[in-house]
């Protein structure tokens, strides 16, 4: 008898270090994992020597830039007629991720419909990630993590100054360079 409620204490302290030890706030690592599967996302990723091409006017600068990053998780939801109340659901879900503390702000711009926020993750002179979290109740809402090897921030917004000036090549991406050629 003594040894079954031994057993069920330990059991129960077991169970309960686990409950502490799991992170009940949502990740972007796992939202995106989780998007993956899902036909109702367009997901992908991708090496940055897509978005160069032979008309490309970068400078020096920006090509270094490019070089920091490493790899790059996109994923984009397409708004659909009838599907209004899923996709403001959803970009709640993701708003709420990048809104955690851990997510620092670079800045934010809107042209038009399209909204833009930039965030990062690591330390201001060494940026591990940088979020770009696009949105348009017209289009719909795309999020570009870039996993880099120390940004700087003042590189994270000169990347995103290039990206408004369209010289990154989007087109090779199926469909998620319409979504956001309206920036």
């Amino acid at each position: 008898m003594m040894t079954t409620v031994v057993r069920y204490i330990a059991l129960l302290a077991l169970a309960a270090i686990s409950l502490m030890s799991c992170d009940s706030g949502k990740s972007l690592q796992r939202y995106l994992v989780d998007k993956q599967d899902d036909n109702r996302y367009f997901t992908v990723d991708i090496a940055t020597s897509l978005f160069q091409n032979d008309e490309s006017t970068f400078s020096a600068e920006e090509k270094e830039i490019l070089n920091t990053i490493k790899k790059i998780n996109v994923v984009a939801y397409f708004t659909k007629e009838g599907k209004e109340a899923e996709y403001e659901s959803e970009k709640s879900i993701l708003k709420a991720i990048i809104n955690q503390e851990q997510y620092k702000t670079l800045g934010s711009f809107k042209s038009n419909d399209m909204q833009m926020t930039l965030k990062y993750l690591g330390e201001e002179t060494a940026i591990d990630e940088v979020i770009v979290f696009t949105s348009s109740s017209d289009k719909g809402f795309g999020i570009f993590r870039l996993l880099c090897d120390d940004m700087r921030p003042d590189q994270a917004l000169k990347l995103m100054n290039t990206i408004q000036r369209g010289d990154l090549d989007l087109s090779k991406l199926s469909g998620i360079g319409e979504m956001f050629s309206a920036m």
